[in-house]
């Protein structure tokens, strides 16, 4: 594995920068020495090239395997191809497990089998299971047989934990000790081990069938007599997961009890590992990006620099969706020309009443959303959170709907369409704020991502229930 240090942002930009820099540098000599006519041209060409492409593979290869990936997401894909050959094999593995999910896919299409294999068979067991469902199916075959039996067991065993459980992000990496020995003779076993886990601060306590007893913090071994047993410093009752929880619900504890690291065990309590920081960190970042790409009708794998065709295809459904709410909202307004043609007012007031309505929307679709990822929302609370947020758009409704009457009455000097402004500021906040509340809700009914699409059916929705309330009244109360 590489030693090389992970780059501070600032570097990291500049790193890129340079990478880019070069890349340009590379194509621009690349087409003066085609274009310059001189003797034994093509070897000249092969020079300047190979020249070149030293330079790039000395500046990649210079960086940390997560700072490499980071290159690679920020390229287009012909640049990425060119930077992925000149990585070095070593590296491989680790930028594999690094780049985002929709990255990957580009990555190993370029590799070949034994490239393939050779690239796990560097990362340790449970990254390994992180990468098995990208690689190609006859390469998983070769990869188990090429693993001993106690890491083909573990793999085997990690692959059967369902996605988004505890079994699927721990760590098998871990040091067991029993709690009859001295805090001596767990010093001499660390000695002869010759190193701890990444990222642990904890030793593992079990019985002697693998049951888990406690935990045993590093910090005791240095600061406790040695000749104290296990038993007498170690926590007993440690927070602890089972392989078959949810992850979204480990993430809140360690956020909860600021936690490194946390045993995972059977359905029998028997200690099978652990789960870490990193992965939880890992497990928010995704779920992050996913809500936020989710609300505009993005899938999480999206490439940024995805092929013209495949991102334009990605998209198709939701802005077909999004064509309909907004024909929808077209047919709405349609329905009431005569009255716009009436009175001009109508035109210029109507997209207020529609933008406040959607930006109320969003706002409550931001918190159910949140209150979903934290499993803050449940049968028991919901009914109060409903009338909570009426409560608060009524609020809303009435302070800005008189801010609107204000304005309007001051435009047009009419007292009829200020109250009718007041009127459906009012009653599209109200709704608004329902459809906030329901989307989210309807959705996890059914057992989608609640944020999924979410954003584009509340702008179609208080658009177009938007005009028709405020274009609605106007025609009820104005004309005759």
């Amino acid at each position: 594995m590489t030693t090389n240090l992970p780059a501070h942002p600032r570097n990291l930009e500049a790193a890129l920068a340079h990478i880019q820099f070069l890349l340009d540098k590379q194509e621009l000599v690349q087409e003066v020495v085609h274009k310059t006519e001189m003797t034994r041209h093509e070897l000249v060409e092969n020079l300047v090239e190979r020249q070149q492409t030293e330079e790039l593979r000395r500046q990649i290869n210079s960086l940390h395997p997560a700072d490499i990936a980071y290159v690679l997401e920020s390229l287009p894909l012909e640049r990425r191809r060119r930077i992925w050959e000149l990585v070095d094999g070593t590296h491989d593995g680790a930028v594999l497990l690094e780049v985002s999910d929709a990255v990957r896919p580009t990555l190993i299409a370029d590799m070949d089998r034994a490239e393939l294999v050779d690239a796990a068979e560097q990362l340790e067991t449970d990254e390994i299971a992180d990468l098995v469902p990208d690689l190609p199916k006859d390469v998983v075959p070769e990869l188990l047989e090429k693993l001993n039996l106690e890491d083909r067991a573990q793999l085997q065993s990690a692959l059967s934990f369902p996605e988004g459980s505890v079994g699927a992000l721990m760590d098998f990496d871990i040091v067991m000790v029993r709690e009859d020995v001295t805090l001596d003779v767990v010093l001499r076993y660390l000695r002869r081990r010759g190193e701890l886990p990444a990222a642990s601060n904890q030793l593992m306590v079990t019985d002697r069938d693998g049951g888990l007893r406690g935990i045993l913090p590093v910090e005791a071994l240095l600061v406790h007599d040695g000749e104290e047993r296990v038993a007498d410093v170690m926590i007993r009752d440690p927070v602890f997961f089972h392989t078959n929880d949810s992850a979204s619900d480990a993430a809140q504890s360690f956020e909860r009890y600021d936690l490194i690291v946390a045993p995972v065990v059977t359905v029998h309590n028997r200690l099978v590992g652990c789960i870490k920081v990193d992965a939880i960190l890992d497990l928010i970042q995704e779920i992050s990006q996913k809500d936020l790409l989710g609300q505009a009708g993005l899938s999480e794998d999206v490439d940024l620099f995805a092929p013209v065709w495949r991102a334009a295809r990605s998209r198709w459904f939701w802005l077909g969706l999004n064509l309909v709410t907004a024909f929808i909202a077209s047919r709405v307004i349609g329905q009431f020309e005569g009255s716009i043609e009436k009175i001009v007012a109508l035109a210029a007031l109507m997209p207020i009443v529609a933008s406040v309505g959607g930006n109320t929307g969003n706002q409550t679709l931001a918190l159910m959303i949140r209150g979903y990822a934290l499993r803050q929302i449940n049968p028991g609370n919901f009914r109060y959170l409903v009338l909570k947020e009426i409560a608060v758009a009524l609020v809303n409704g009435m302070l800005w709907g008189s801010v609107m009457a204000g304005i309007t009455y001051l435009l047009y000097e009419q007292w009829p369409l200020a109250a009718i402004m007041f009127a459906a500021m009012v009653l599209n906040l109200l709704l608004a704020a329902f459809a906030g509340l329901l989307i989210p809700a309807a959705l996890k009914a059914v057992r989608q991502d609640p944020a999924l699409g979410s954003s584009i059916l509340l702008t179609g929705l208080t658009d177009s229930m938007g005009f028709l309330i405020f274009l609605g009244l106007a025609t009820v109360f104005l004309l005759p």
